[in-house]
């Protein structure tokens, strides 16, 4: 019974911030993390954090996103800053189980950005 709730996305003129949420539940997960597509391309990864605080980003969210999560309460955040149109995608939270390491989606939230 995985679920995973995403909130956040909308529109933002570009240079502007974001706060994406994703609240997972039932299971206990090793990695939640999220990715990124837009029309016409292939789901891509752009952040990922370990139970323990560790993280990668990919290189075009280098220093304008942090990812974050309360593991009490099972959710993980994305921080968007200094938005670029390029940024504009369906945004999904991915988590994978700590003991079957089975990944779960989320439904996407869009996010597009303005110039």
């Amino acid at each position: 019974q995985v679920q995973l709730v995403e909130s956040g996305g909308g529109l933002v003129q570009a240079g502007g911030s974001l706060r994406l949420s994703c609240a997972a539940s039932g299971s206990i997960f090793s990695i939640l993390g999220w990715y990124r597509q837009a029309p016409g391309k292939q789901r891509e990864m752009v952040a990922v954090i370990s139970s323990g605080g560790s993280t990668n980003y990919a290189d075009f969210a280098k220093g304008r996103f942090t990812i974050s999560r309360d593991n009490a309460k099972n959710t993980v955040f994305l921080q968007m800053n200094s938005l670029k149109p390029e940024d504009t995608a369906v945004y999904y939270c991915n988590a994978v189980t700590r003991f079957s390491n089975n990944n779960f989606w989320g439904q996407g939230t869009q996010v597009t950005v303005s110039s």
